[in-house]
């Protein structure tokens, strides 16, 4: 990772739903809004290399989702749908640019809930673009596994079976108190180490929640995944996306996003030879794709970029 961050951000507790989030911003006031949405088992801190990289040029608001960081952590599964996930992005917007709509940019389990909104056309009006890394539609999962499973073809049978492989962890978190004691009994402590020695992140920084962090957010694997991959609904989108597909993901297999210009008619889609925290390993080259993106967006909606 970069030299330690040279910014401090504004911190300011908002009012989510039901709950209190921890919001951070930094960067140009001036600039295009970039909101940044982390995953599983992270906070907001894992977007600082790519804060370090754009926050000279744009306007940037984090936040940690419930269960994470300095937010509240609802004890009960049930609050952790993404009914109340996108509630607290909306609150998030809605407190922080009123009158801007934003780049959205999503990561892991930051990029599912985030696509709960993206498809909701409510929040068209709040959302410039929307950037996806390694995290899908939940919705959109199930259809593509029906789709594979419902075919003849073996090619078909082995993408949706090798993705069940990769998902793995996904049972294990359905089951009661395993996990929470995995994390207690040493995967907190061993976090680092695993993310230099997995996904080759040379200076993987210590996080203080990460006890934390790990334990409340099983939550989301129990409350949202079984409800959704059973019963896919139709989740089309308006909002221009670009998804970051990272062909060495060792959770989320390229394929999963095969025909997704069906929900997203206007896609970008970009491969990159990373793994699932490219975010961490590569923030230039992110940061490179997100100007690219976010300055396009912005002029064919006649803002200025600065």
């Amino acid at each position: 990772m970069n030299a330690p961050l040279n910014l401090e951000p504004q911190r300011t507790l908002i009012q989510g739903d039901g709950v209190r989030l921890a919001t951070y911003q930094w960067g140009n006031a001036k600039g295009p809004v970039l909101l940044l949405v982390h995953g599983y088992p992270d906070n907001h801190r894992v977007w600082l290399p790519l804060v370090r990289e754009l926050a000279a040029d744009y306007r940037i608001i984090a936040y940690d989702v419930r269960g994470a960081g300095d937010s509240e952590a609802p004890r009960r599964v049930r609050d952790y749908r993404l009914v109340h996930l996108a509630n607290d992005l909306e609150a998030v917007i809605r407190t922080h640019s009123p009158d801007r709509p934003v780049h959205l940019v999503a990561h892991d389990w930051g990029s599912i809930q985030s696509w709960e909104a993206v498809t909701d056309p409510r929040f068209e009006p709040l959302l410039a673009s929307y950037t996806s890394l390694s995290g899908p539609c939940l919705d959109h999962v199930g259809h593509w596994m029906r789709a594979r499973f419902g075919r003849l073809a073996p090619r078909g049978w082995l993408q949706a079976l090798g993705q069940l492989v990769s998902s793995w962890y996904i049972a294990f978190f359905q089951t009661p108190w395993l996990p929470e004691l995995c994390w207690r009994l040493g995967l907190a402590r061993a976090w680092p180490t695993l993310m230099r020695q997995m996904e080759r992140i040379r200076e993987p920084e210590r996080n203080p929640h990460q006890l934390a962090d790990g334990q409340h957010g099983v939550k989301l694997y129990r409350a949202n995944f079984m409800p959704r991959l059973f019963a896919a609904r139709q989740r089309p989108t308006r909002v221009p996306v670009q998804v970051v597909v990272q062909t060495r993901d060792r959770y989320v297999r390229p394929q999963l996003f095969d025909g997704l210009e069906r929900w997203a008619p206007d896609l970008l889609r970009r491969e990159v030879d990373a793994g699932h925290w490219q975010l961490l390993a590569r923030p230039g080259r992110l940061a490179d794709w997100m100007r690219a993106f976010v300055e396009e967006k912005e002029c064919n909606t006649g803002r200025p970029e600065h």
